[in-house]
């Protein structure tokens, strides 16, 4: 029987609503729901694959268990089994941190990656967690941290507000927006155009968001936080710095001027290669524009100075009186956030609470980089046991970090080691036990993360568009029970994790004396929740207590999961508002924009302006139809445009003696790759780009249509030893490579 159900995308940060048909238990098509209150029917070519990826044959349907060196199917019993007696041993002979956890990029695309990876954190107590922000995000919520004392309060464009946005680093148009959550972004940068307002676009390749821009400023790569340094500048010399409202909230005005006195438009043009009257118009059109907002991403934070171009970000929008006003950069507000306590001074934020073994790599916001997982497997120290046992959940970083050779043997050496993930890719192939969640359109969806980023506040909810297919275990049921098993509980009822959670988090917030229960009993409390199971108990909890939630009866009018699920296209919550001072925790209660670690990572940045690039550099770029390393078995989300090539400028092709489409041989410090050339005009001289999350030509993975198109491995041309220092972010653009043509050669 034919039907269609409502589903939140899973596939990228836009989150758009999607209306599923349904033949039986298969989705044979989706569309754009154009009633969903927030994406009202956009829909990108990911989403409109969404039954073809849910229908992936080589998806895992049951959980394979290593015997005999071979990895086999069992059952689920025999899994949780093999973990339970593969994982404690390990924990109880060396300690908690011999056991590491890898989170992968898609656990904030999933309820159960939202919900469960921080109670197996807490669980298990290792410092030895790695994720994916650290090959992308951190320097962003290092800066953050640093500036507002909360690391993921991350305030993001109010694109429809805004009449001048400047986009570095950044290609919304192919990414769908990255800590910045907006359905059709093309849609909302036209429409800024439409209404007379500005778009520039400051970014080393001519994309196609470049294209749609008023201004396109082609940078040289990894020098982003010196022309925002020379804007700022240009800023106070000039006179136009004003906060404006925000001057109450803010301290270090003064000091930031004398920090960025030697930054002019002068001392980086040629580091940067922008002309200065470049720069200077750069700066006093944000300052005249009545509102505008800076908003900078992957290409500006995967460089040797991340945190400091990102802190910038902020920077100028606070000194343009921008932050935290309509049309500027606002700070969301998500359903499920806590309830907001009142403004005054907090804890702040560190660096360095801990160390990598090894290196010495700082943590930063409880994480260690993912670059130094290798080292941290496969080298004896005097001091501290390596990392012996591993938990990976969706998490590919044989090909998502630097020297994937390197890891694939390091992997081979552990213990043990079990990973949740739906297939049998280059990282869960070297895994003891592999524990497969079920295809997206059998999971329930709430966006904890994306939410909290999202350029209007709302909330939707979806609950499985099919029922769990025989044999399959729910993502959700699946992480409880790793928990049990690797915190000595195996065996015990999963429901367990939730109900223990529920009577913490009520036990603390009835303790709270500004959250709507204080004082009452929390048994009361969880007696009153709705839901069908522990998840949805837990979101009705956080919707309960949330700015907008009920209160459990305090506030009648207010958000719960019943009145949630009578609005199965979502509830508009409204525009962004301002929230200032009440985000803040730093010690002061203020902004502090100019942090001692800030501070003391300029000089690094002053001498960045003698450095000039002696040859080729690299840099990535992302694709409409992937996402990472995850979306390359779709048949339909491959070809075309979207193949992995090395991008060069026609000036470097003629002078190396490259040929289009011919192979060229690429070495970096980390090793060499085979590509073919592509010869285009769309990045500059000096530059070549080749795409991430390619390369699935290792054997023994089940990953059929990617092994007959694997591309190569980006990655496997960085050692692993180009870090931000402040974020311990992964330098990943603009890094030297050599090229010699293949000519003749065959791929």
């Amino acid at each position: 029987m034919s039907r269609t159900a409502l589903r939140i995308c899973p596939l990228c940060e836009a989150t758009c609503g999607l209306t599923l048909s349904i033949d039986g238990t298969r989705v044979t098509a989706a569309r754009g729901d154009r009633d969903d209150v927030f994406s009202r029917g956009f829909i990108c070519p990911k989403g409109a694959s969404f039954g073809a990826l849910d229908a992936d044959p080589d998806r895992l349907r049951t959980p394979l268990v290593r015997r005999d060196g071979e990895l086999r199917e069992a059952t689920w019993e025999e899994a949780f089994d093999a973990v339970a007696a593969g994982l404690r041993p390990v924990v109880e002979r060396h300690g908690p941190h011999a056991a590491g956890i890898v989170l992968g990029n898609p656990n904030v695309h999933t309820m159960a990656g939202a919900l469960y990876p921080t109670v197996l954190l807490g669980a298990l107590g290792t410092r030895a967690l790695f994720t994916a922000s650290t090959l992308d995000q951190m320097p962003k919520h290092v800066s953050s941290g640093l500036l507002f004392g909360d690391a993921n309060a991350i305030p993001v464009p109010d694109l429809d507000r805004t009449d001048h946005l400047l986009l570095i680093g950044a290609n919304p148009l192919e990414s769908n927006g990255s800590l910045c959550t907006a359905p059709d972004f093309p849609g909302r940068l036209k429409a800024l155009r439409a209404r007379g307002g500005t778009l520039t676009v400051v970014d080393l390749r001519r994309t196609r968001t470049a294209k749609l821009a008023d201004r396109h400023v082609a940078i040289r790569p990894g020098t982003d936080a010196l022309l925002l340094a020379a804007m700022a500048h240009v800023l106070f010399e000039e006179g136009l710095a004003d906060l404006g409202a925000l001057a109450p909230h803010i301290e270090g005005v003064t000091e930031l001027a004398d920090a960025v006195r030697d930054f002019t438009p002068e001392s980086v043009a040629a580091a940067c290669d922008v002309d200065i009257d470049t720069t200077r118009a750069l700066a006093r059109e944000l300052a005249a524009a009545p509102t505008a907002a800076v908003y900078g991403r992957i290409g500006s934070c995967t460089v040797p100075h991340g945190t400091l171009a990102s802190w910038l970000v902020d920077v100028l929008n606070i000194l343009t009186g921008n932050l935290d006003r309509p049309g500027g950069a606002l700070f969301p507000q998500a359903a499920t956030d806590r309830t907001p306590r009142p403004a005054g001074p907090g804890h702040g934020f560190t660096l360095g609470r801990w160390h990598s073994r090894v290196s010495g790599h700082p943590e930063a916001k409880g994480e260690l980089p993912l670059s130094a997982l290798a080292e941290e497997i496969d080298t004896a120290t005097e001091d501290g046991t390596p990392v012996r046992a591993l938990i990976t959940i969706a998490a590919n970083p044989v090909l998502s970090a630097p020297d994937g050779h390197r890891l694939d043997k390091a992997l081979d050496s552990l213990d043990f080691m079990v990973s949740v993930d739906p297939y049998l890719n280059e990282t869960s192939r070297h895994a003891h036990v592999v524990l497969p969640p079920p295809p997206p359109a059998q999971s329930p969806h709430h966006d904890f993360a994306f939410n909290t980023l999202a350029v209007r506040n709302q909330v939707r909810y979806t609950r499985p568009a099919v029922p769990l297919e025989p044999g399959r275990m729910a993502e959700t049921e699946i992480l409880a029970r790793l928990i049990l098993a690797a915190t000595g509980g195996h065996g015990a009822d999963p429901a367990a994790v939730d109900a223990l959670v529920i009577e913490q988090t009520l036990g603390k917030a009835v303790r709270e004396p500004h959250s709507p229960v204080h004082g009452r009993d929390p048994h009361d409390l969880a007696a009153r929740l709705t839901g069908t199971d522990g998840p949805e108990r837990r979101l009705d909890m956080m919707l309960r207590l949330g700015p907008y939630g009920d209160g459990f009866g305090a506030r009648p009018d207010g958000l719960t999961l019943e009145r949630l699920l009578a609005h199965p296209h979502g509830i508009d919550l409204g525009p962004l508002r301002p929230r200032l001072p009440q985000p803040l925790k730093t010690r002061s209660g203020k902004v502090e924009l100019l942090p001692a670690p800030i501070a003391a990572d300029l000089p690094r940045l002053k001498h960045a302006m003698a450095e000039r690039p002696a040859g080729l550099v690299l840099v990535g770029r992302r694709h409409l139809r992937s996402n990472n390393s995850w979306m390359h078995n779709i048949p339909a989300l491959t070809g075309g445009s979207n193949r992995c090539t090395l991008h060069l400028h026609p000036d470097d092709a003629t002078r190396l003696g490259v040929r289009d489409g011919e192979p060229v041989r690429v070495k970096g410090a980390g090793g060499e790759v085979t590509a073919p050339a592509e010869v285009t005009d769309t990045v500059r001289p000096g530059v070549v780009s080749l795409p991430h999350g390619w390369g699935h030509d290792r054997p023994g993975t089940r990953l059929g249509h990617a092994a007959g198109d694997p591309g190569v491995n980006v990655n496997q041309l960085l050692d692993g030893s180009l870090l931000d220092p402040l974020s311990g972010n992964a330098v990943l653009n603009g890094v030297p490579v050599t090229l010699t043509p293949l000519t003749g050669a065959k791929l």
